[in-house]
């Protein structure tokens, strides 16, 4: 035991040790800081890095190590790579110790005088000379540069410099200006934001087949005692608050390990949104009477009856949580982005804040249970009540499939069907014969199989490598897609606002119902496309399926932390910020103010 003790703190010891030693330190410089509209400048980025690693990088890709920058009333040239240190196998560029890339800029001629600001990104990902390779990291910085007049002197002095240790506790300085402040005043505006956004996702469409499963559980206990349905409120309550409570655990571990999060985050993992998947679709079959769930030798009238329907309201709650989270309802999406800049105990807070207003239905029926006086009597209508909300779980499953399919492509998702297949046979297994009427031994028997079946199935049919990753901060769209829309990167972004063209972008995600929903009814009608067409607004969109970092941090400059999210430029003005749920007058109002 000693020995098992003792190899476990060498390892700890060891993975410590590499973590330190593998700190990379980015400088990032603007040189000369006082310009003459037309005269040109340089961005740099140098780069240490550390003992027994290197930087890779292949000649025209730029996916994950590159220098961009953004400025009103400055032109950027290509960024320039410094000669390889040495070429590898695969003729890639490697830097060894230290490199530096180098960003030219123009002043346009028709530049004011006065303060410009700079936003810097450098995103870089080294390898260890093993093979093993970090995860890619980007370093964000605001600098400046003075514009002058001809009559104006310039001053000679040192270069902007801005030395940035390239670990979790970098913050960039644009995401700083744009996120709320934590004045007193907002913290409490925020905090009922939360309580609120909570309270509407009750009817996003994300929950209401789990809400609608638990009213038909609320349904058959109506004529029990009042303390029965309170016990059962409190379990779904402590079902959501559970579950709310791990998920920001989540999110403040990913914060401090210095990964950009945001609301829905998890339905961009495959492994999640599978796991997710074979539950409801379980969970269906179960309503179908596939299944009862019967311990093998257990007496399922006695000891099932007394302790399985507090069990089913708490994971009912853990359920309306994990279908909840891809719907960023009114008001909630704003509170959760001035949530994720704060400290741990108060994004802790803010996620127990949305879980009891997420809650607060059922929690107002335990206190008051004659407000079930309208429900009707027990009858066979429960039973196809029952069989209709399997039907809608159906449906959802067959929505989360398709965002696997987004996530993966056709020939994961048929893998994924022929699992399903294996699951709804493990689980017919399991309910024919893990039964009462049979023997102890055919019980326990059919229950392993059923397992391994499932286990089986898992290991030959759900393994899956990442696609390539969404398109980065820069890769520029030339070509029109999304039927007519540019595909959304920061630098095309910049572009268009600098000609002083109006731009629309919108934000979204398959596994976004709140999304879709929008995307039908308002931005791809045929009312709308009239509307930008008259007014020749450039159309951008983004897609948030799978993580993009680039796309994150975009909207978190305007206080935002996940998807949907729509923002309109309008030459010569602030843009215009939409609400998560969106209409067609809203849209055609903000309009109005273009030329």
């Amino acid at each position: 035991m000693k020995t098992v003790n003792k190899s476990i703190l060498i390892a700890v010891l060891l993975v410590l040790t590499i973590g330190l030693s593998a700190v990379v330190k980015v400088s990032l410089q603007v040189s000369p800081d006082s310009l003459k509209p037309g005269e040109k400048g340089t961005i740099k980025a140098i780069m240490a890095i550390p003992d027994n690693m290197h930087q890779n990088y292949v000649p025209g890709e730029y996916d994950f190590f590159y220098l961009t920058a953004t400025a009103k009333n400055l032109s950027f040239g290509k960024t320039q790579y410094p000669p390889a240190d040495r070429i590898g196998e695969d003729g890639e560029w490697i830097y060894d110790k230290k490199v530096t890339l180098t960003l030219p800029f123009t002043v346009k001629k028709d530049a004011k005088s006065g303060k410009i600001p700079i936003d810097i990104e450098f995103g870089y990902n080294n390898c260890f000379e093993s093979g093993a390779c970090e995860p890619p990291e980007t370093v964000n910085q605001k600098l400046s540069i003075k514009i002058i007049d001809t009559a104006e002197t310039i001053d000679e002095g040192d270069s902007i410099v801005s030395v940035l240790p390239a670990t979790p506790d970098s913050v960039p300085e644009p995401i700083k200006e744009n996120i709320p402040k934590p004045v007193a005043a907002n913290i409490w505006k925020y905090l009922l934001m939360a309580f609120l956004g909570g309270v509407i996702l009750n009817i996003m469409p994300c929950v209401l087949p789990v809400l609608s499963i638990k009213a038909m559980s609320i349904v058959k206990q109506a004529h029990q005692g009042k303390s029965v349905i309170m016990r059962h409120s409190f379990a779904y309550t402590a079902g959501i608050l559970f579950s709310f409570l791990i998920l920001a655990t989540v999110i403040v571990i990913l914060k401090i390990a210095g990964e950009s999060v945001g609301w829905g985050f998890q339905f961009q993992n495959t492994a999640f949104v599978m796991v997710l998947t074979s539950m409801i679709f379980v969970f269906a079959l179960s309503l179908f009477d596939v299944f009862i769930i019967s311990p093998p030798g257990m007496n399922a009238a006695t000891k099932a009856s007394g302790k399985g329907g507090y069990g089913g309201s708490f994971f009912s709650g853990i359920f309306a949580v994990l279908l909840a989270t891809p719907c960023s309802a009114p008001l909630l999406g704003t509170a959760l982005g001035f949530a994720f800049s704060q400290p741990p105990v108060l994004i802790i807070i803010f996620f127990l804040l949305i879980g009891l207003g997420l809650a607060l239905p059922f929690i107002l029926l335990g206190f008051n249970p004659k407000l079930m006086k309208v429900i009707p009597k027990p009858g066979e209508w429960m039973n196809i009540f029952k069989e209709i909300m399997g039907f809608l779980l159906l449906g959802t499953a067959v929505w989360l499939l398709h965002v696997v399919y987004q996530q993966n492509g056709g020939d994961y998702l048929l893998k994924v069907l022929i699992y399903l297949v294996f699951l709804g046979f493990a689980t017919w297994l399991y309910g024919r014969f893990v039964r009462l009427e049979h023997s102890r031994f055919t019980q326990w028997l059919f229950t392993i199989l059923a397992i391994i079946i499932v286990a089986a199935s898992v290991y030959v049919f759900l393994p899956y490598e990442e696609m390539s990753a969404a398109p980065t901060a820069q890769n520029i769209s030339t070509e029109k897609g999304f039927e007519g829309w540019y595909v959304f990167s920061p630098e095309l972004v910049n572009e268009l606002v600098a000609k002083g063209e109006p731009v629309f972008i919108d934000f979204g995600a398959k596994w976004c119902m709140t999304c879709l929903s929008n995307e039908k009814t308002v931005i791809t009608t045929a009312e709308m496309k009239e509307a930008f067409e008259l007014k020749k607004v450039n159309l951008i969109k983004g897609d948030f399926t799978k993580k993009n970092p680039v796309m994150q941090t975009f909207m978190k400059k305007f206080g935002r932390a996940g998807v949907p999210f729509y923002v309109l430029y309008i030459p010569g003005k602030e843009p215009v910020l939409f609400p998560e749920i969106i209409t067609i007058p809203m849209i055609k109002k903000a309009l109005e103010e273009l030329p």
